[in-house]
């Protein structure tokens, strides 16, 4: 629900925000059975559906139930079937799908659960993995990153050309969704992605499918704990500061620093916030997404990263694009050899 600006809220108001979490709840355990895959074929009975995904009749007739009633599919002669577009948004080879967000989202909704407990406590919500085990989890998250940014990295990369680079050092680069939209605006650049030995393999499969896997080095490690290959004149840093406090953002950003050739730059790609932490409303309401999942993370302003990344040793910090998601864009430069303000 959202709020009308000059809105008094009334007690319907309260409630039916309060009751939110319902259709979230039903639309991320559909997920996480991958429920929608099985009926991609064609209508099927509930009987039929449970057999197939392993559940019990009972839950999953009522879970059915309940997303014909959220429109997310459609009953007939007591079969169900997917409604004309959906399979495309929610079956994992669809061609705009969004299930592994989806999945990603039914994991979040684990741990906003156990919000009041963290805030009294200090500590991050007890992490439980869905029914599809921790590996399943964590492809999920990785894929549910590109769900989201693969559709907005072309857009994204345009509005901070002509950031010229011949070397990417892509830290924390997952399936290469950057790393491929980089290589695209830039044709005669190479690139490095840096991620854990259990995301290189996706990337791969990524890489290769884009046609770029000649173009990219695949280097394995954990970039809050392993030096980071040398040599790259623009190091990417996306949607990683904000799973981290300020101390360690210095340590990365430190990190990046000493990987980069001087004059090198360093592009960092999250929410912006402004001074009072409230706004965007987006990025307030991510900020309670690192509470329950990290130790330290959050949301930071602008003079926060500058401040944060003039300890690491970069000069000339600049928003090169401002959003009210998670694209914003903050510059920074690595002084050249023997000057503090090289342009």
């Amino acid at each position: 629900m959202r709020r009308r600006a000059n809105l008094k809220w009334t007690a319907e108001d309260i409630l039916s925000l309060s009751r939110t979490y319902q259709a979230a709840a039903v639309l991320g355990a559909a997920a996480d059975l991958d429920l929608f895959s099985a009926l991609a074929a064609g209508p099927l009975e509930a009987a039929v559906l449970a057999r197939r995904l392993h559940c019990r009749l009972r839950g999953l007739t009522i879970l059915l139930d309940s997303l014909v009633a959220l429109q997310l599919l459609e009953k007939r002669d007591d079969c169900y079937a997917l409604p004309a577009g959906l399979s495309a948004l929610l079956t994992p080879d669809g061609s705009q799908s969004v299930l592994a967000m989806a999945q990603h989202q039914a994991n979040c909704l684990r741990r906003w659960a156990q919000l009041a407990k963290v805030v009294k406590t200090g500590l991050p919500a007890e992490k439980t993995p869905s029914v599809r085990g921790e590996a399943g989890d964590q492809q999920s998250f990785i894929s549910a990153m590109d769900n989201i940014s693969a559709p907005n990295a072309d857009h994204v990369i345009r509005a901070i050309r002509p950031l010229r680079f011949q070397h990417l050092l892509d830290i924390g680069g997952a399936s290469g969704t950057w790393t491929i939209a980089f290589l695209r605006a830039c044709p005669s650049a190479r690139a490095t992605l840096f991620d854990p030995p259990p995301v290189i393999p996706m990337a791969r499969r990524r890489l290769a499918a884009a046609r770029l896997g000649d173009r990219v080095r695949l280097a394995r490690g954990d970039f809050m704990k392993d030096p980071l290959p040398s040599g790259a004149d623009l190091a990417w840093v996306s949607a990683i500061v904000h799973q981290n406090s300020r101390a360690q953002n210095q340590a990365l950003f430190a990190n990046a620093f000493r990987a980069l050739i001087p004059g090198g730059r360093i592009g960092i790609r999250d929410f912006l916030m402004e001074e009072n932490h409230a706004r965007p409303a987006a990025g307030a309401l991510f900020a309670v997404n690192m509470l329950v999942a990290t130790e330290g993370g959050s949301t930071f302003t602008f003079d926060e990263l500058r401040a944060d990344l003039e300890t690491a040793g970069f000069a000339q910090a600049a928003v090169m694009r401002r959003d009210e998601t998670m694209n914003s864009i903050v510059v920074a430069r690595k002084p050249s050899k023997g000057s503090e303000t090289s342009g």
